[in-house]
């Protein structure tokens, strides 16, 4: 058995564990990475792809958004179809910010090239089978030992599971429906997300890269990928979606998204703290994930370094309970029937107060958004 010693023990290489990771490495803070999977599966996973403007900033100011700034599109506007009207919305010009749309496993790369440049590489393809004593992480032939366990290792992860029985709680909730996610080759590039009102159902557009767009389908709650074969998908596709506009070609990944949150607390006992999908799992309306993660880095890294650890769950959890009541509010009107749902569309889609409360929820620029640790 190995034994190895770092200030900070980091499990999980996705967007918080390596933002963290960065963060501490610049302050001085020794710390290690350990990851389950190899470095070529977490590149290449493809997830969220919507980034605030304030997480673009701090990796801006950390040195970690240059191929970000190069290579990223901004967006500042999204439509809904419904009912044969198609309304838009400029979020940007309504009082909230542009999004930049870049995926989240090219920030990743980006994220793990730098820290290897650094000198303090991930290792990957190291599974973590235990939390001992809550600062001891046991591996395969591998121990080691940390002054602070972070779990960043998603929700099947060890680290959520590492919190005492009697202690976690775990707050679920489960929609009515499921999600049919589709990675998809496009002639022409998706121009901005579009959310489409079906009777059969709520299908949405989004934007990843020039080639290659993101889609979904609503479909019945317990369905599986054998449900959805290749046909069934493109004919659901063309019926709720203006394809045409972007040429639909390949498709490289069909699955189904569980629509469902879970927020487990609490995301700190002693010197184990939970960030990322490992503290909180939210569903893909309203794009939250990705950047709620890479804000919990930003707030533990200047908790740890400044000795404010004590509010770090309390801040969080805020701030998680918030983009839960939009993703959850926008799920409301997204899945309603487009009649219905059209009068309350157009309130939202004309400028007024309806729309910049939306507009400032939806980039995280509300009032009521604590960004004290974005500041750091």
């Amino acid at each position: 058995m190995r034994r190895l010693r770092t200030q900070v023990g980091i499990v999980g290489a996705g967007p918080a564990g390596l933002v963290l990771a960065h963060a501490l490495g610049r302050a001085g803070v020794d710390c290690l990475v350990l990851e389950r999977h190899s470095r070529a599966r977490v590149e290449a996973r493809a997830r969220a792809g919507l980034l605030e403007e304030r997480t673009v900033a701090h990796l801006r100011r950390h040195g970690l958004a240059g191929r970000l700034l190069a290579e990223g599109t901004r967006h500042g506007w999204c439509e809904f179809l419904c009912a044969g009207h198609r309304l838009r919305m400029d979020y940007a010009a309504l009082g909230g910010a542009e999004h930049w749309v870049y995926p989240q496993h090219w920030l990743v790369r980006d994220l793990i090239a730098a820290l290897e440049t650094a000198g303090r590489p991930p290792r990957f393809g190291v599974p973590v089978l235990a939390v001992e004593e809550r600062r001891r992480i046991r591996c395969d032939g591998l121990e080691l030992d940390c002054e602070y366990v972070i779990g960043c290792d998603g929700a099947r992860g060890v680290t959520r599971r590492a919190l005492p029985a009697g202690l976690r709680r775990e707050t679920t909730r489960r929609y009515p429906y499921d999600w049919v996610a589709v990675l998809a080759e496009v002639a022409r590039p998706v121009g901005g997300v579009l959310y489409a009102l079906h009777e059969r159902g709520f299908a949405g557009m989004m934007p990843r890269t020039p080639a290659i767009g993101r889609f979904y389908l609503q479909c019945a709650a317990g369905d599986t990928p054998a449900d959805w074969p290749g046909p069934r998908v493109r004919a659901e596709l063309a019926l709720r979606l203006p394809l045409a506009e972007v040429g639909l070609g390949a498709l490289h990944e069909v699955r189904i998204l569980r629509m469902h949150s879970r927020i487990t607390r609490p995301f700190r006992h002693g010197r184990l703290v939970l960030a990322g999908d490992a503290a909180h799992v939210l569903t893909p309306s309203g794009a939250k994930g990705m950047n709620l993660a890479i804000a919990d880095a930003t707030d533990l890294a200047d908790s740890l370094l400044h000795g404010q650890l004590d509010g770090y769950g309390r801040r969080r959890l805020a701030a998680v309970r918030r983009a839960q009541d939009f993703s959850e509010r926008l799920l409301r009107l997204l899945h309603r029937p487009p009649h219905e749902a059209l009068p309350d569309l157009r309130l939202l889609t004309a400028p007024g107060p309806h729309a910049t409360a939306f507009a400032r929820e939806f980039t995280g620029t509300s009032e009521e958004t604590d960004d004290a640790q974005w500041r750091a």
